[in-house]
């Protein structure tokens, strides 16, 4: 609720914008709001900047649980992972969906709200795999040509695919040729060396002319061939690769952008009421927790093939242009001008996401993992403490019903059974064994209560840990990636302007 003397307006979040040089402000990005404290902050500002763009979070005072705030990191998660839409676009790869109807329940953070928990910034990731699997039609219909008329990435690969292929069996008809024209012009040799049948030596000879006609017809194909492969390298290939370093480049900008914001918010955490709550935890709790784990777990792998399949895809790419450019036989087709520069540029991207720290990123997921899973294994022992109390509880409702049974036959006190055993007394020994039971109750009770405790003390204690220190990993990962992308970018078109300005000048 707004506190006295505030309008609703004031109570609201303050905003603010994303700026870049060039471009003109982008759409005001909400930012995190403080948690009650003994003397909160009035108002906690922050700012990041990256080459391009700068972005200020301002923290409001607006008393918020630990629901809103998970529900702020959910909010950030998902833009976090349509943050590679763009580059979904270019890789012709369907945008997923996220729905935010979550299926972790209503009541996650101990409150009352809703809170869609979907941790799985990676989880969009998937769409990574056609980094190293475009010729495998991930969209049913990868040859095609984009709606601009213009070739897709997926189409240009196929058709280099292709190209290649064929340039593969020419090379080997030819190689086929050469060695049968050698073996016809050496038996030739021998047939003039010994003055042999006139007849039988015009035969071989026109046997080798015709071998050489061939020859010359597969050298001229894999001329061609080779010329094609140039082509689409130069035209379609290279501009390609340029859009996709620039769209790697803004979707870890966005990424470190919205992993700064939520670096911010998890502060708000040691802002929380240090009191842990003795309310028990519920179903809906326990299953929250662990979905909460399984999509942690899917961010580790998703986070982990994003890397992979990218190094895997430029390695690839690399050796490709490696062998056609530098190991295609002792005379090579046209040197192409932009030769040079499309291997450099791909060197220069394998070397920047070789040296990207992802396994500090992955290891700060990790050990969030880690923490998540502590309290799902807490949140276990104190079920099946509850279980063990209430099994107990039932047994003494049991017993002290048998003993009421017994009282209401024989009085609060009983005579013994039989006259020559004065020891033993079945209503005093029912509540003997009632009292025992009780004892063990309350202190089962006790125990369940000391594991109520130390459940919420657990949940708030690792998550004060675990996500600061996750959300550092990945705004530092983030960050690298966006400045190393950009230099790679930066140089790419820097070599491509070099070459425009030299093909100007006279």
């Amino acid at each position: 609720m707004p506190t006295s003397g505030r309008s609703v307006v004031d109570d609201e979040w303050e905003e603010t914008t994303t700026t870049t040089a060039s471009e003109a402000p982008a759409t005001p990005i909400m930012a995190a709001r403080a948690q009650h404290v003994a003397a909160p902050p009035s108002v906690i500002t922050a700012t990041t900047t990256t080459a391009s763009s700068e972005l200020a979070v301002v923290v409001s005072t607006k008393s918020k649980d630990l629901v809103e705030i998970i529900q702020e990191l959910d909010d950030y998660f998902l833009k976090a992972a349509n943050a590679g839409g763009p580059l979904s676009a270019l890789l012709e790869v369907p945008i997923c969906n996220f729905n935010r109807q979550s299926s972790l329940g209503k009541d996650y953070g101990y409150g009352k709200s809703s809170s869609p928990l979907l941790w799985n910034w990676g989880s969009g990731s998937a769409k990574w795999n056609a980094f190293g699997k475009f010729c495998e039609d991930p969209i049913g219909n990868a040859g095609q040509i984009a709606a601009d008329g213009n070739a897709t990435h997926c189409s240009t690969v196929e058709r280099l695919f292709a190209w290649e292929k064929k340039l593969f069996q020419e090379v080997k008809n030819a190689e086929s040729l050469k060695l049968e024209h050698d073996k016809r012009a050496a038996a030739l040799r021998k047939l003039e060396m010994k003055n042999a049948d006139y007849i039988k030596t015009e035969k071989a000879k026109k046997e080798v002319e015709k071998l050489e006609s061939q020859l010359m017809v597969a050298v001229q194909a894999i001329e061609t061939t080779s010329s094609e492969i140039i082509k689409l390298r130069e035209s379609e290939l290279y501009p390609q690769l340029l859009q996709l370093i620039k769209g790697l480049m803004g979707m870890w900008r966005s990424m470190y952008e919205f992993h700064q914001v939520q670096t911010h918010i998890v502060q708000q955490l040691k802002y929380l009421n240090s009191i842990p709550s003795m309310e028990p935890t519920s179903e809906i709790h326990r299953q929250s927790t662990l979905q909460l784990e399984l999509e942690a777990q899917q961010w580790h792998i998703s986070f982990c093939n994003l890397i992979k399949a990218q190094r895997e895809y430029i390695q690839s790419l690399t050796g490709w242009l490696r062998l056609s450019l530098f190991q295609v036989g002792n005379n090579p087709v046209n040197k192409s001008k932009h030769d040079s520069a499309i291997y450099s540029f791909c060197e220069e991207w394998q070397l920047a996401i070789n040296n990207a720290p992802d396994k500090v990123a992955s290891e700060g997921i990790k050990s969030f993992l880690t923490v998540i899973h502590a309290i799902v294994v807490q949140q276990a022992d104190e079920q099946k403490q509850k279980r063990r109390s209430e099994s107990v509880f039932k047994e003494l409702e049991k017993k002290a019903g048998e003993l009421r049974s017994l009282e209401s036959k024989h009085g609060p006190y009983s005579m013994p059974e039989t006259s020559g055993d004065t020891s033993k007394d079945p209503v005093r020994e029912k509540r003997a064994k009632v009292d025992t039971l009780r004892s063990r109750a309350e202190d089962e009770k006790a125990k369940y209560e000391k594991s109520i405790s130390v459940t919420r003390a657990m949940t708030m204690n690792n998550l004060q840990m675990g996500l600061p220190h996750v959300f550092q990993a990945m705004t530092g990962f983030s960050n690298v990636c966006t400045q190393a992308f950009e230099s790679v970018h930066n140089q790419a078109k820097s070599t491509e302007d070099l070459h425009n300005v030299k093909m100007i000048l006279p």
